[in-house]
């Protein structure tokens, strides 16, 4: 079907062919010039102001400007600005950018130039701006393409590859735990059990001789609950615990499972789940979590 034409519209067309050509003038001509030149340049005014972009008078008192030229910027701070979402056809740049009004420093007045903004959430009023200069300059406004934030973050690769052994007292531990079996020791000073097993007191520095076997049983002292996964964890919500071990006078972290996050509470009882004996090695990783053992809460002091 076709819709019939509005008899009381019609479309016309203003055209240049080969463009419209206007004189600068010293002071616009100038700008553009230097514009050129990948400089930017104001006019200063018999008050002292540094007009940019230059206009030929004051607008404030309408007297001829001095004709002194300022260089300025490049680097400006922006004033004010408004975020473009979708650019249009014959915006300076195709992607979401903001219009903005940049003071260049040296300056007394703002332009108005496109910034690619990058991450909107982060710019801002204030931003420190910087010009991105076209490939071949004509003397022509678009010959700063667009404008950038000043660099204020990087993102650098970062690994550190290393290599951790185990020796001495952790050595003992680790051991003991690929066999199944938690150590400790006593302090014959301070009558005090640590766990892991260590070779010095950390309260008087005495020389703990032997490693004394403990429990896989305790008391949960107290514990967290964890909403972001972690492979180590049976689900999410998790909770890692310090845990005391029977006959310890310290605890140690481990996860809880086998009961709901909600469910754990201060003074439960609970005991190691460890994996198959064959699945064991030196690693606290043959502890899955500790899990209830059903009997009655402990009191803590």
């Amino acid at each position: 079907m076709t819709v019939p034409s509005d008899p009381l519209a019609a479309q016309h067309v203003l055209e240049f062919p080969g463009g419209y050509t206007r004189t600068t003038g010293p002071v616009v001509g100038r700008f553009l010039s230097e514009l050129r030149a990948r400089r930017i340049v104001g006019v200063r005014t018999k008050e002292g102001s540094v007009l940019v972009p230059p206009l030929e008078y004051d607008p404030a008192t309408g007297e001829p400007v001095t004709g002194e030229y300022v260089e300025v910027g490049p680097v400006g701070t922006v004033t004010a600005w408004s975020y473009v979402h979708e650019p249009l056809e014959g915006h300076p740049l195709d992607r979401p950018f903001a219009w903005a009004l940049i003071r260049l420093d040296g300056a007394d007045t703002a332009l108005v130039h496109a910034v690619d903004v990058g991450n909107v959430k982060l710019f801002k009023a204030g931003a420190r701006v910087w010009p991105m200069w076209a490939e071949r300059p004509t003397g022509h406004i678009t010959d700063i393409s667009y404008f950038v934030p000043e660099v204020t973050q990087i993102v650098s690769p970062v690994r550190s590859e290393y290599r951790l052994q185990a020796g001495g007292a952790l050595r003992v531990f680790l051991r003991g735990v690929e066999r199944g079996v938690l150590l400790g020791g006593r302090c014959e000073t301070c009558d005090k059990v640590y766990v892991p097993y260590r070779l010095a007191c950390p309260q008087c520095g005495r020389t703990i001789a032997e490693p004394l076997e403990l429990p896989d049983t305790g008391t949960i002292t107290t514990f967290a609950i964890n909403n972001l996964p972690d492979p180590r964890a049976p689900e999410v919500p998790f909770v890692s615990a310090y845990i005391l071990l029977d006959n310890a006078d310290i605890p140690m972290i481990a996860l809880v499972g086998d009961i709901p996050a909600h469910q754990v509470r201060q003074g439960m009882r609970v005991k190691a789940v460890w994996v198959p004996e064959s699945e064991r090695t030196a690693s606290m990783a043959n502890i899955r979590w500790f899990a209830p053992t059903g009997e009655p809460d402990a009191e803590l002091s």
